[in-house]
């Protein structure tokens, strides 16, 4: 087991040293403003919450990840206890994978594994393995198909992150570079067939329902940012580059930068049609974290502080409190698939839904004890 660096360690290391931007941060604020609210807002998930009623499902297991973050920069075993009480149960109660989605609770597995030692964890992590290297359908250029092992081949921008957490964390935590080349690859054959020369990523490629085109997700382009930014962390980390993939985040970081609402500092859930649809809260949580983790590595300069610092303005806004004074996270997209705009902007927003909740915890972790723009 070779756990080379947990978030909080990489605050810290990066916060006390030049991240190659032309600025010092200071040490982090845990446990400042943004780690007292991500604990509020956890607390109270986890109170309303039994994990006998949530799903294997990638809706959930980005909830575990952002609680499991909460337990690796305070320390509190409450927020390791929850993560793994929901993988203990449906170990128990049986679980199957068998598209992108579901491979999202083994790459909590794989965290789980590191931490506890417990052998029971990498039977998860085998039977993603044996999915994504035997069972998954694959595109004429290799890619694994969303669908996974429906007999038709498509790629969608989500699952970049969805099957990514597998791979990069058994690249970071188990020195596993097979897991990390075959993550690098099939970075580049999504983006190949996904982003344009704007930057962003469309949602779907050989997709059977129309699609508008020329209209970007704002939640799965960032699922990207996040995603390209983990890898690139844990590239960095070994002392390594991976050059093409860099390229293609920075080009979507560059064109979320472009299309940021200046006012509330959030991206309309279509992000290059402002003003038709909505502002929504996931995806300025995701380009909040994804900017965040590029610019602790260097990999960004200083140019994405002041959106960062906007975007998480924007997140905690949309962060309001029920009759009893407990934070309540709104203005998240409902889970949305492959369409034409008029379906996208029908979507409805949803209040304290799992993944929501998730990604802005996340966000409130890493861009915890950031410099000022």
């Amino acid at each position: 087991m070779k756990s080379l660096f947990p978030l909080f360690l990489l605050i810290i290391f990066t916060n006390a040293c030049d991240n190659g931007s032309g600025g010092t941060a200071p040490e982090p604020d845990a446990p400042g403003d943004n780690v007292i609210l991500a604990k509020a807002i956890a607390d109270k998930f986890i109170d309303l919450n039994p994990v006998e009623e949530l799903k294997w499902d990638w809706e959930a297991a980005v909830l575990m990840l952002g609680v499991l973050e909460l337990h690796l920069v305070t320390g509190d075993t409450a927020y390791l206890d929850y993560p793994k009480a929901w993988m203990d149960h449906h170990i128990e109660e049986g679980y199957s994978i068998g598209h992108s989605d579901s491979c999202v609770p083994a790459g909590l597995a794989v965290l789980l594994l590191d931490l506890t030692e417990d052998p029971k964890y990498q039977a998860v992590i085998d039977d993603a393995r044996t999915y994504m290297h035997e069972e998954a359908v694959r595109s004429e250029g290799g890619g694994l198909s969303h669908l996974g092992t429906m007999d038709y081949a498509t790629l969608w921008v989500d699952s970049l992150f969805m099957f990514g957490n597998v791979l990069f964390r058994l690249g970071e935590l188990f020195d596993d570079a097979t897991a990390l080349d075959f993550y690098g690859d099939q970075f580049r054959i999504f983006t190949e067939a996904l982003q344009d020369d704007s930057g962003f990523y469309k949602h779907a490629d050989q997709w059977f329902t129309p699609q508008t085109e020329g209209i970007y997700w704002g939640r799965g382009n960032g699922w990207i940012a996040v995603a390209g930014a983990m890898y690139l962390r844990v590239r960095a980390l070994r002392g390594e580059t991976d050059h093409t993939v860099h390229e293609a985040v920075s080009a979507l970081v560059a064109a979320a930068m472009d299309t940021q609402d200046q006012e509330t500092g959030l991206w309309w859930t279509i992000m290059n049609r402002p003003g038709q649809t909505y502002l929504e809260t996931s995806a300025a949580a995701l380009f909040a974290c994804g900017m965040a983790r590029l610019w602790r590595i260097g990999l960004a300069g200083d140019e994405v502080l002041s959106p960062i610092h906007n975007a998480m303005n924007g997140v905690r806004s949309m962060i309001t409190t029920d009759e009893k004074g407990l934070p309540v996270v709104t203005g998240v997209s409902g889970p949305t698939t492959v369409g034409t705009f008029a379906e996208y902007a029908a979507v409805k927003t949803v209040d304290d839904v799992p993944y929501g909740v998730g990604a802005v915890l996340l966000a409130l972790v890493e861009t915890s004890g950031l410099p000022g723009p």
